[in-house]
């Protein structure tokens, strides 16, 4: 009777403490891929834990059906194996999904799936990581879960800046009555032909969504509430981003800045008067300082330009099937984008002191 009681703890203690002899990486995503391949390569053990039910599943779940990459293949190509050859410049997302499933095959990395990390803490006495997590063991039941912790010496997040969708409170959005999505949601114009939809924020996903609305004979206005960098993807057939690293290079950040600004304002010319205000500092050093990201224009501009979408000011307020804005027009909207961004969750489950 006691040894069958001992034998029982020993595997009840063994499902739920997993000593992993190398690093746990957290994501599987294209950094955590990336790094799962060096480590393989070294002969270095590891797990790499995800809470999706598959690899990169920001790019198959949470984006747009039109989206491709923003920068050229060789800039975004995972190491030790490049995009293949017949790929265009701008992979589309489903060639940038299937480049990333042979990227986890060619290295045979496997991830833990549903797997969501609930703590990771650094236990100073003896050196050693605690990655607690909750499975999901039942797909047809979500609450079948099962708790883990992994122990090992080295812990590598690579879960990214876009795990949680951020989503603001505006006043009266209850009272709206309309669609509302965020961004991460959206998938095609398709569903808004016909529609007044108001495109809340001017990032990239936002001058996306407006443009791919606009194709779909939709009538967006985008809500423009601060200054933005517009800049266009490529400057004579250049890749603007493969020459903004040219000129770190050789050149001093405000010079640098000073050069993509002078040949944007040259192609694009004075984008103020369409209500696009620039920031002060120059995209590189906005971008080192903030994190912000300078809209990379890919036909969204000639849409704005041409009246098929407005750019308008902040939001003061909704109502039923209208807006408010700060300048005091009201516009009458069927349907609202939320394209306001990502947040990292690292935060919530990371227990150090530099988050």
């Amino acid at each position: 009777m006691f040894h069958q009681s001992f034998d029982t703890d020993i595997e009840f203690f063994s499902r739920r403490c997993i000593w992993v002899n190398g690093p746990v990486i957290v994501g599987a995503g294209p950094s955590g891929l990336a790094v799962g391949a060096g480590l393989k390569e070294q002969g270095v053990p590891f797990i790499v834990l995800e809470r999706a039910d598959c690899i990169a599943s920001l790019w198959k779940k949470r984006t747009y059906d039109r989206l491709k990459l923003h920068l050229p293949k060789q800039f975004c190509q995972l190491p030790n194996l490049p995009f293949p050859e017949d790929f265009p410049e701008y992979p589309t997302k489903d060639q940038f999904i299937s480049y990333l499933e042979s990227y986890a095959n060619h290295f045979y990395i496997s991830p833990n799936f549903n797997e969501n990390v609930q703590s990771a803490k650094y236990d100073e006495t003896f050196g050693l990581w605690r990655v607690k997590t909750i499975i999901s063991t039942s797909d047809s039941n979500p609450s079948a879960t099962a708790e883990v912790e992994y122990i090992c010496r080295w812990l590598v997040v690579a879960t990214g800046e876009n795990s949680e969708k951020v989503v603001p409170e505006f006043e009266g959005l209850e009272e709206f009555k309309g669609n509302v999505v965020h961004a991460c949601d959206y998938k095609s114009g398709v569903a808004y032909h016909g529609k007044q939809v108001l495109v809340v924020g001017c990032g990239n996903s936002g001058m996306e969504v407006s443009l791919d609305l606009c194709n779909h004979n939709a009538s967006p206005s985008i809500v423009v509430r601060s200054s933005v960098h517009v800049l266009p993807r490529e400057i004579f057939g250049k890749s603007t981003f493969e020459l903004a690293v040219l000129l770190m290079k050789w050149l001093p950040l405000w010079l640098a800045d000073k050069i993509l600004l002078m040949l944007a304002w040259l192609i694009f010319g004075n984008l103020e008067k369409y209500g696009l205000k620039r920031p002060t500092l120059g995209p590189l050093e906005l971008k080192n300082n903030s994190g912000k990201t300078p809209v990379l224009d890919i036909g969204a501009l000639e849409k704005i330009r041409s009246g098929e979408v407005k750019v308008v000011p902040g939001i003061k307020r909704f109502s039923r099937g209208r807006v408010e804005l700060v300048d005091g027009q009201n516009l009458e909207i069927d349907s609202v984008v939320l394209a306001t961004g990502y947040r990292s969750n690292v935060p919530s489950w990371l227990k150090v002191r530099i988050f």
